[in-house]
């Protein structure tokens, strides 16, 4: 059976034509415009038709910041030469105020465990909201396309598997796009659709501004007490 299309980052600079990303380069900590045309995600540093701003950061520990020369040149060709994938992560927001994140099941072979926003790859032919909310149908049950909500690109994250050297040399190489998408019911009405999948999701949980606010803000490598905190409702699988 042929393999699904992949959609791919390209690259543009002053205008230039554009380049497919390799799997070691990418701007970083910058604000970039960014959009998707003819199944191409493009990251400019110039507006074109359609695109949106955006600021693209990555993790101090991200391996392919961290990448020596060496370990870029031993990479095996069709690692370094597959390009960088797209993905999509959706941050719900119910109308008071809430966050929607998830837990990847432990039995997955990337990020197990791993608090994050529903998401996953784009597939073929998708535009960006369709692509999240079809991504967090399928892990959360709950159905919003179609009805039309706001929403908005906060911004683009580089990620890349295993996500530490000492793991060993990256595989796969992503720019994942975040989009706040904003509801007009509760958290509590929410809470009511969902039906996660448990081969992907293991618990769920909503946060309030300031306990999101305090998440991001905590620098890395910092220990958190691990008792649960005003603000939260957890549903576990």
């Amino acid at each position: 059976m042929a393999s699904a299309k992949r959609v791919l980052v390209y690259l543009s600079k002053e205008a230039s034509l554009l380049q497919r990303a390799t799997f070691v380069q990418n701007p970083d900590g910058v604000t970039v415009n960014c959009g998707l045309d003819h199944n191409r995600f493009i990251i400019s540093d110039r507006p074109f038709n359609g695109s949106r701003k955006a600021e693209l950061q990555r993790p101090a520990f991200c391996p392919i910041k961290n990448l020596s020369a060496e370990q870029a040149a031993s990479l095996p060709e069709e690692i370094s030469g597959r390009g960088v994938d797209v993905g999509v992560a959706i941050l719900l927001e119910s109308v008071n105020k809430r966050i929607l994140l998830t837990r990847r099941s432990k039995g997955l072979h990337i990020f197990p465990n791993v608090w994050v926003p529903p998401g996953g790859h784009m597939e073929d032919g998708e535009e960006l909201l369709d692509a999240g909310l079809r991504e967090l149908q399928e892990e959360t049950g709950i159905s919003l396309r179609g009805a039309n909500l706001p929403w908005s690109i906060l911004g683009l994250w580089e990620s890349a598997s295993p996500p530490l050297l000492s793991r060993g040399l990256p595989t796969r190489h992503h720019i994942v796009t975040y989009l706040l998408v904003s509801s007009n019911e509760t958290h509590q009405e929410l809470q009511e659709k969902l039906c996660p999948d448990e081969q992907e999701v293991s618990a769920c949980v909503w946060l309030d501004q300031d306990i999101a606010e305090q998440i991001v803000a905590t620098g890395d490598g910092e220990e958190d007490s691990g008792r649960k905190r005003p603000g939260t409702q957890t549903s576990v699988m």
